[in-house]
């Protein structure tokens, strides 16, 4: 389960460097990855999230890509692929960010 869900694109990209790092590290467990998305933060919409996600996932080692799939062991994963985990993290981006406008904050 992810600590940081429902934020909403507008409040991630507001967020501290540090602490998109942190929800961003949720996602896929690489520190590099994760400080690289967040660095080219603002993003216009969730589909630019989400590319620079593949593109970043691409230039990944394949230990740290075996790495990714070590910490994604209860996620549903047909085969060990770049494909395969771009899907999971897809699916944890768009829980990290829920609906358009995130969740209310209390």
């Amino acid at each position: 389960m992810l600590m940081h869900q429902g934020i909403g694109l507008d409040r991630f990209n507001a967020m501290a460097p540090a602490r998109a790092v942190h929800a961003l590290f949720e996602v896929c467990c690489n520190v590099t990855w994760a400080a690289t998305l967040a660095d080219a933060r603002p993003y216009p919409d969730r589909d630019a999230l989400l590319a620079k996600a593949d593109v970043e996932l691409l230039a990944l080692s394949q230990s740290d890509l075996d790495r990714a799939f070590d910490s994604v062991v209860h996620e549903r994963v047909a085969q060990r692929s770049v494909t395969e985990l771009a899907r999971i993290v897809h699916d944890r981006i768009d829980r990290l960010l829920g609906p358009a406008e995130g969740y209310p904050e209390y």
